[in-house]
């Protein structure tokens, strides 16, 4: 393993078409010019002809042969690129799920393993694909998008280089069968691919990206300047109050995405009445947690709304995110959780997030 990690360069999009993959090859063919080692580890040309032109001199390592369930498929060779050790390594599509009985799960994890053996990589991303955005990108377009990417592995990036090109532009290419043919491009056109669509996903890669820049610039220099706000000396410390209903999963995302924001720690915790008590969806949801980088903890006691309410001062936490309880029946007039810990947690900002449907 080289001691000096490789670099990570993402050009984000907001989606197929814009041109990511062709601007990744453009870029690739100038440091060729230059003498570089560079080699394509993964390439996905979806027949476009203009893109498929601009490999031309770029050396690509062989795809590996993956069986299951009697099929074969085609998968980028992690090992392969390891041992060939160029300098940049351009991998295609940065969100793939790969074959099931792969080495790991993902195509980012496959990047993480070349980036630190030293081999800088240039890859591909549309902004639907960060996990945080997910359920917000579905409750926008009405498509649930099942492949995705931890917002700590973009924000680690090195480089993130927006391909921008405007909604009614990607339309055109589409109906003239740039992007996908015919068949497939009319269902898009009609469905995933609406103006409206399509604007409000460029807004989201837009913002994100100047996000992006903004946590790269550096401190304003002069001694006498006044302090940002986020240097206030308030420490925003997020809390995730987790149960095992499938929506603390979109309260994870949510919860995660307001810690990035505010650049404040973020905890995720769940409060089981018991050591006995265990649920497969509350283990599922801390997992879930963790591999978004956030601190979890499982807490004890049989009066949960006190336990969060005690945990939340103890470690001063500034705002807790809760799931809306579900509805109460004609006679049930006891407070439920949620409605205690708003009660005993006035020094805290509670924000009660409700599972939203399509």
């Amino acid at each position: 393993m080289s001691d000096a990690r490789g670099k990570l360069r993402i050009y984000l999009g907001y989606a197929a078409g814009v041109g990511k993959t062709w601007k990744m090859l453009d870029d690739a063919q100038c440091l060729r010019a230059e003498g570089c080692d560079v080699v394509i580890g993964y390439f996905e040309p979806h027949g476009r002809k203009d893109t498929i032109a601009k490999t031309e001199g770029l050396e690509m390592v062989p795809r590996r042969q993956v069986e299951y369930r009697g099929t074969t498929f085609e998968d980028m060779d992690t090992e392969a690129i390891l041992r060939r050790k160029p300098a940049v390594c351009l991998v295609d599509e940065f969100a793939h799920t790969n074959v099931p009985g792969s080495e790991r799960l993902k195509r980012w994890q496959d990047v993480e393993a070349l980036l630190d053996a030293g081999i800088a990589v240039w890859t591909t991303v549309n902004v639907q694909h960060l996990e945080s955005l997910n359920d917000h990108v579905f409750q926008m377009t009405g498509v649930r998008v099942r492949e995705t990417v931890p917002d700590w592995v973009v924000d680690a990036a090195d480089e993130v280089m927006m391909v921008d090109l405007t909604p009614r532009a990607v339309r055109n290419r589409l109906e003239r069968g740039v992007i996908y043919a015919p068949e497939k491009a009319r269902k898009a056109l009609e469905n995933f691919f609406t103006e409206t669509n399509l604007s409000a996903l460029r807004e989201m890669a837009l913002r994100h990206t100047a996000h992006e820049v903004e946590e790269r610039l550096p401190a304003p220099a002069p001694a006498d300047a006044p302090a940002r706000p986020a240097d206030t000396g308030r420490k925003e410390r997020v809390l995730i109050c987790l149960t095992a209903r499938p929506a603390s999963a979109m309260l994870i995302r949510r919860g995660k995405r307001v810690s990035d924001y505010l650049r404040g720690e973020c905890i995720a915790v769940y409060v089981a009445r018991s050591a006995e008590q265990a649920d497969e969806g509350v283990e599922r949801h801390l997992r879930f947690a963790r591999d978004l980088h956030i601190q979890t903890e499982v807490l004890y006691g049989k009066d949960v709304a006190k336990t969060i309410v005690d945990f939340a001062r103890a470690r001063g936490i500034t705002q807790v995110f809760m799931g809306r309880p579900r509805p109460r029946g004609p006679w049930d007039f006891q407070e439920n959780v949620v409605e205690r810990v708003v009660r005993m947690g006035k020094d805290v900002e509670i924000t009660v997030v409700a599972e939203k449907r399509r």
